[in-house]
């Protein structure tokens, strides 16, 4: 299936996968709709996505939990980019890792309100319109996390537990309409994810990925953009991708 001249909306497009998602989206030739809190960012993922092929990029600034913003933003759209083809919830993060009787509350907010709040806000926000046009692909990003607990991260892994629920039962409450839904499932990306879990703690974030080869965020990118351009009936529900250093939320080998 062609994403030429698609509408292709990514939260969380400053940085990242989601940058990475935008420039591999934009290699297809789709018309991207570009969402993130930090605007100098975005601008220049906008500017190397015009560079990569994209037909069109229309960026504007949104923190996925705010409710109202979400509302007010993405029901004034522009008409031309109000037909949104393909959504893509990536906007999330990991706060902390601390056990769970000693964590930090606002990090826990922070968290809840991003991964779980904000994935709701912004799918309703969208997927009616798709559900009326009669096309539409939805795509959360969930993680390992999600399948397994791991030690200290609770929380995170209970938010990436909610999407893997959200996911499935948007899945099933589609039924009967042609739009599909997937969750792509990463372990360890080497991005910003662990300096912002540890609230810029370089050396502490660093230590994460000492001695593993991580997925890379165009590692990512890819399985998106090869689940988005399957043919119309086939419906990718969830892809779950490691390194081969990686077994699950867990297990890792570490080179010596």
């Amino acid at each position: 299936m062609t994403l030429k001249g698609k509408i292709v909306f990514v939260t969380g497009a400053s940085a990242g996968i989601g940058a990475a998602t935008a420039l591999a989206f934009a290699a297809e030739g789709a018309r991207l709709l570009l969402a993130a809190r930090r605007m100098d960012k975005l601008a220049a993922v906008a500017a190397a996505a015009l560079k990569h092929g994209a037909e069109a990029v229309h960026t504007f600034c949104l923190d996925v939990r705010d409710r109202k913003a979400v509302e007010k933003t993405i029901g004034a759209l522009p008409a031309e980019w109000a037909a949104i083809d393909v959504l893509v919830n990536n906007a999330g993060l990991s706060r902390g890792l601390e056990k769970l009787y000693v964590g930090n509350i606002d990090d826990w907010e922070e968290m809840i309100d991003t991964n779980v709040k904000g994935l709701l806000y912004v799918t309703r926000a969208v997927v009616p319109g798709m559900v009326e046009r009669g096309s539409g692909h939805v795509i959360n990003m969930g993680s390992v996390a999600g399948e397994m607990t791991y030690p200290n991260g609770a929380v995170y892994c209970a938010s990436k537990a909610a999407e893997r629920s959200i996911n499935d039962g948007l899945r099933e409450d589609v039924l009967g309409t042609p739009v599909r839904v997937t969750s792509i499932d990463p372990g360890m990306v080497e991005t910003d994810f662990s300096l912002v879990r540890f609230h810029g703690d370089a050396e502490r974030a660093a230590k994460v990925y000492k001695n593993i080869t991580p997925l890379t965020p165009e590692d990512v990118a890819e399985t998106i953009v090869w689940a988005a351009s399957r043919p119309a009936h086939v419906n990718i529900a969830r892809v779950v991708l490691t390194t081969v250093h990686q077994a699950n939320a867990i297990l890792f080998h570490r080179e010596a």
